[in-house]
């Protein structure tokens, strides 16, 4: 009688081509942003020296500079993430938590600052303003649930909104005037945010008002009825 076979080991999936050739043109425009503006030269240079013709270009990132400036946001918000993973934020209180997620988050861009600097100029453009909203938002959707917020009510995007507008602005100061300055105003807008929580906590009729703005909130974000207003 014949052994039985081992069961054959499948063999694990090839990478996505797209995600991989992102990352590819992604890493050479880090390298690039040193003397080029973010503009659609940038993405041409970066995705040729990557070893992608033109037409591979526009097919992988038809939005050319927004979609590279995308790229560059979500991949400091995994390392972001992956670093704070090792963090036991339940030792932590909630004030300590936001400071240490935001300047970790803040670290890891700074990591590729001429980079950051030249999305930043492209992101505050008037025509970027909504791209540069919707990544502040995942950006702090993210820091929220490493730092366990379960909420769903309107709390989830008052929280949000507020956090994406922390990150913005605490960047735009820690790109002109350094890490310290950066640090002071981050510590100062964290006590702005535990007062205005307090303050909110003891309106007696704040939950309807805030429901409508939270509606508010969730149709800048999604351009629908949010789970609030159901």
């Amino acid at each position: 009688m014949a052994a039985p076979q081992a069961p054959a080991i499948a063999a694990a999936p090839p990478p996505d081509w797209a995600d991989e050739a992102e990352q590819r043109v992604l890493d050479a425009a880090l390298s690039l942003a040193q003397t080029l503006p973010w503009t659609a030269t940038l993405v041409l240079r970066a995705a040729e020296r990557a070893g992608l013709s033109p037409a591979d270009a526009d097919l992988l990132l038809p939005q050319g500079p927004a979609d590279l400036a995308a790229l560059l946001s979500r991949r400091h918000d995994r390392l972001a993430l992956a670093s704070l993973a090792t963090v036991n934020s339940g030792a932590l209180k909630i004030r300590e938590r936001i400071r240490l997620g935001v300047q970790t988050r803040l670290d890891r861009a700074m990591a590729d600052e001429a980079a950051v600097r030249r999305a930043s100029l492209y992101l505050a453009r008037p025509d970027q303003v909504g791209l540069a909203a919707s990544l502040a938002w995942e950006t702090a959707d993210g820091l929220w649930r490493w730092a366990g917020d379960t909420a769903t009510d309107e709390n989830h995007y008052s929280k949000r909104a507020i956090l994406a507008a922390i990150l913005t602005s605490t960047l735009g100061v820690r790109l002109a005037a350094g890490p310290d300055r950066a640090a002071d105003y981050l510590a100062a807008r964290i006590d702005n945010v535990m007062a205005f929580e307090k303050w909110k906590g003891r309106l007696p009729d704040a939950g309807e008002a805030l429901t409508q703005a939270a509606g508010w909130l969730g149709r800048l974000r999604y351009g629908r009825r949010t789970p609030a207003e159901r």
